[in-house]
């Protein structure tokens, strides 16, 4: 059952333009976390804005019993978050919703993000190695500055490369171009991805082209978070029905699915 109560913050410090990175100490909820999985987050005290803020997990110390959320400040509530000082509480419900998994014979794989997507690939590039996958990591951003977390997944001592829509860091244009020069040249048996609906698609795309399967984790807008209120349905691809798709609900179905089944309308 997941956790749902207060969480002491450890830290919480600014990293880029709107970005910030959270450490709350929430050892119940730690226990039970796995990449891919998010949480549900409340300023503690208030009730406006009403709803919480789904966060992805970002990174999971098991040992400690902290984890960190790397977040963008987009609107009211994030904005209220990003001014939390260490020492207070936030209230927290989680984990929510299903991760990650890594397919069984999986050797050599590819991890894409873009932009604030790359937050919840961080506990999956630490898992991959742990098991001795050898993984090569993209990350993308409109410039330098977006492209989020990117110190922490060189630290883990993985192959990591990027690029930027300016050309600010790495290589000038989409990450998903970076991803076909390697399902060209360097194939690999897997992918996994996060990021806008537009960068997923185009990969998905891509991969197809080459035969490559792969797993996306999907950012949406959520009320509940627990499947009751509809918010934060997708498309995904059915054979029973005449339109050839039906609806999921990303929070509890996902926010990772199966590549090959998400339909997109961008």
């Amino acid at each position: 059952m997941s956790f749902s109560g207060l969480s002491k913050v450890i830290s919480n410090e600014k990293t880029g333009p709107q970005q910030f990175l959270i450490v709350l100490h929430s050892p119940e909820l730690t226990k039970q976390a796995k990449p891919g999985q998010f949480v549900h987050v409340r300023v503690n005290g208030l009730s406006d804005p009403l709803l919480r803020r789904p966060i992805s997990l970002h990174e999971i110390d098991y040992a400690s019993g902290n984890v960190s959320l790397l977040y963008q400040v987009v609107g009211k509530g994030t904005e209220l978050l990003s001014g939390v000082p260490a020492g207070a509480e936030v209230d927290v419900m989680g984990p929510l919703g299903n991760g990650f998994w890594i397919p069984e014979g999986v050797k050599r794989v590819l991890v894409v993000g873009g932009g604030i997507g790359n937050a919840p690939l961080l506990p999956l590039v630490k898992e991959l190695k742990d098991r001795g996958v050898e993984q090569t990591v993209l990350l993308g951003g409109r410039t330098v500055d977006y492209v989020a977390g990117l110190e922490g997944f060189k630290s883990v001592g993985v192959t990591v490369e990027t690029a930027t829509d300016d050309g600010s860091l790495g290589r000038k244009g989409f990450v998903t171009q970076l991803a076909e020069d390697i399902f060209t040249l360097d194939k690999p048996d897997y992918f996994f991805a996060c990021g806008p609906e537009p960068m997923l698609k185009q990969l998905i795309i891509t991969a197809d082209k080459y035969g490559i399967s792969g797993q996306v984790s999907l950012e949406e807008r959520m009320g509940c978070a627990v499947g009751a209120c509809l918010a934060c349905v997708c498309k995904i691809k059915v054979k029973t029905d005449e339109a050839g798709w039906d609806y999921k609900k990303v929070c509890v179905d996902g926010p990772v699915f199966e590549a090959s089944e998400v339909v997109f309308d961008v």
